[in-house]
């Protein structure tokens, strides 16, 4: 891939997980407690895309399975990490699809969704910090 298509796909995988961050936020904020969980997911996937394209110089695989992406960006994440990712993937299973939607919001209460709303956030700064870190100030004019 080349220089000016790696930084055109980290940009884009990054500026839409800040997008999706502050819409996590809102639906936090507005007690929409299942979706903000189900946004997490979409966060810490797009910032784990941004850090596949940035360390493998190729496209991030269409896939939405956490665990995968963190592979390919040859991070060291911490077990209690690893944990997280693992919980948050199924976030995005327990909010698409019926079966799973009526018990999932049940148990999105205000406490269970703050623990891991601050898990994902704190996780997602570290993966941004990391990602800047790759980057040279000349890498993505802008970023």
């Amino acid at each position: 891939m080349t220089k000016k298509k790696v930084e055109i796909q980290v940009k884009y995988w990054y500026l839409s997980s800040k997008h999706d961050y502050e819409t996590m936020l809102s639906l936090f904020r507005t007690k929409h407690y299942s979706d903000a969980l189900f946004y997490g997911h979409i966060v810490l996937e797009k910032i784990l895309k941004a850090l596949v394209v940035i360390n493998r110089r190729e496209s991030a695989p269409l896939i939405h399975d956490l665990i995968i992406l963190v592979k390919l960006t040859k991070l060291e994440l911490g077990a209690g990490d690893k944990k997280l990712l693992q919980s948050v993937y199924y976030f995005n299973i327990r909010s698409r699809y019926p079966d799973y939607k009526l018990e999932f919001y049940k148990i999105c209460d205000y406490s269970y969704t703050s623990k891991y709303l601050n898990r994902i956030i704190a996780l997602y700064h570290a993966l941004c910090r990391h990602l800047k870190q790759k980057l040279s100030p000349n890498d993505l004019p802008g970023f």
